[in-house]
């Protein structure tokens, strides 16, 4: 299994749960719910570009970001990218920038790999 795979990004656990709540597939309720996250994400991330932009980190746009997709991605099985969501929260919300941008682009890089292992998944 590659590192891309959606077993390892995603926990099988929580995809199973969403596929009982249609078990026909017809509502395509997992489609919505990778569709929502998707939305989420391209309304999120252009503000953690913007928090990122100016001369300091703003914090309480970093934290927001943060806040928003770890619950998401969570009720999506990326359990890796939210429990790094919930890192940088806490940072942003201790105010400790030290190590908060490479948090950060590490987070980034978590978002395409998920979105690699939803696309698969789909």
């Amino acid at each position: 299994m590659t590192a891309s795979s959606p077993a390892v990004l995603l926990d099988p656990e929580a995809i199973r749960r969403l596929r009982e709540l249609d078990p026909s597939g017809q509502a395509k309720l997992l489609e919505r719910v990778v569709q929502a996250f998707s939305n989420s994400l391209d309304r999120l991330l252009p503000d953690l570009a913007r928090a990122r932009a100016g001369a300091e980190l703003d914090l309480a746009a970093v934290r927001h970001v943060s806040h928003t997709l770890k619950s998401s991605s969570a009720s999506l099985g990326a359990l890796g990218l939210s429990a790094r969501c919930a890192e940088i929260e806490s940072m942003a919300r201790d105010g400790q920038v030290t190590g908060l941008p490479a948090q950060l682009d590490a987070m980034l890089d978590d978002i395409q790999q998920v979105r690699v292992a939803l696309a698969a998944l789909l």
